[in-house]
């Protein structure tokens, strides 16, 4: 990747919608980093999402953006929950080169029951079930699937889990959304969403300097006794814990003013940042082939006047067949 530089006054900075990998040579670290404004706003608008719902699906975006354009290959990059709570299923992939696209499903009536009762954290919504990472690399290949429990946290708290347990690499995530109220040129109100993230990784020379915590203690619990945490990775991992939402949100802050205001004294070095697209994988002719799997009474029962209407979940764009187009018809 072609190398950026990080004086500010003459740096081009990425803008929304673009991956910003970076280096921290000082503290063996490497990372990505995102805004997301059009994109987010296209996806979560067409649904028309509840905020809660939204900023739960935003961040589950943000997080699949930060890890989907690190693949090296062809292939998909998906973050999916399954749980009890209002919000009983969140999907978000990436496709290569660029593509993304999520979707959420929620039980309305109970999720007007938790507002009102001012139960809209994450655990109060998600509840009970997983958190799955699938890497998808194509006709061939198995896919590689790493589960973690939604265990009563948030979502950035459960991918540091999953990391420190299927990858066992030293890693801290951050992620964040707003809602932002304002007027456009005419004076009308106006509300966008925006949202950022950044994940950091310990990655030095020597793999002895990765040592983290037991997570497997004899009664269950982490334990910690006899063991240091390297001095680099401390010091990344307490400045990344520095940031906040507003900072990862506030469009007039650059992601990459961010990360020198982090790691400046450390010498932090920025790369071609990697624009990702609202783009869904769906089509009339893969839609279709689903259907030509159906028998003859699936078909019957699908369609309405001999027509048959399927919605993309993702996308919300409705395909219309003639029934009579189906062998199985």
């Amino acid at each position: 990747m072609a190398e950026a530089t990080v004086v500010l006054n003459d740096l081009d900075f990425a803008g929304d919608d673009r991956v910003v990998p970076f280096q921290v040579e000082g503290l063996d670290v490497r990372g990505r980093a995102v805004q997301l404004g059009p994109l987010l706003n296209a996806i979560l608008g067409r649904h028309e999402y509840p905020a809660p719902v939204a900023r739960l699906l935003a961040e589950a975006i943000v997080l699949t953006a930060l890890l989907g354009t690190s693949l090296k290959f062809d292939g998909k990059f998906t973050v999916q929950t399954k749980g009890d709570g209002p919000v009983d299923l969140l999907v978000a992939d990436f496709s290569t080169p660029d593509a993304l696209r999520a979707y959420a499903r929620y039980d309305e009536e109970a999720l007007a029951e938790a507002i009102e009762e001012d139960r809209t954290s994450p655990p109060d919504l998600l509840g009970n079930g997983v958190l799955a990472f699938t890497i998808d690399q194509g006709k061939g290949m198995q896919p590689y699937q790493g589960i973690v429990p939604l265990d009563g946290s948030s979502l950035e708290e459960i991918a540091d889990v999953y990391f420190r347990q299927s990858e066992q690499i030293p890693t801290r995530v951050r992620l964040g959304v707003a809602e932002l109220f304002d007027r456009d040129a005419e004076g009308r109100p106006r509300h966008n969403w925006r949202a950022g993230g950044l994940v950091a990784q310990f990655l030095p020379q020597a793999p002895e300097r990765m040592r983290q915590p037991d997570l497997h203690g004899g009664d269950g619990d982490e334990r910690e006794l006899d063991f240091t945490e390297d001095d680099a990775w401390t010091e990344a991992r307490t400045l990344v814990e520095t940031i906040d939402t507003d900072e990862l949100t506030d469009p007039q802050v650059p992601i990459e003013r961010l990360l020198f205001r982090l790691f400046h004294e450390r010498g932090v070095r920025v790369y071609e940042p990697q624009t990702v697209y609202d783009r869904c994988s769906c089509s009339r002719e893969k839609i279709k082939s689903v259907l030509n799997g159906f028998t003859a009474e699936e078909i019957e029962a699908s369609q309405e006047d001999g027509h048959i209407a399927v919605t993309c979940e993702f996308c919300s764009t409705t395909y219309r067949y003639e029934a009579t187009e189906f062998a199985a018809a």
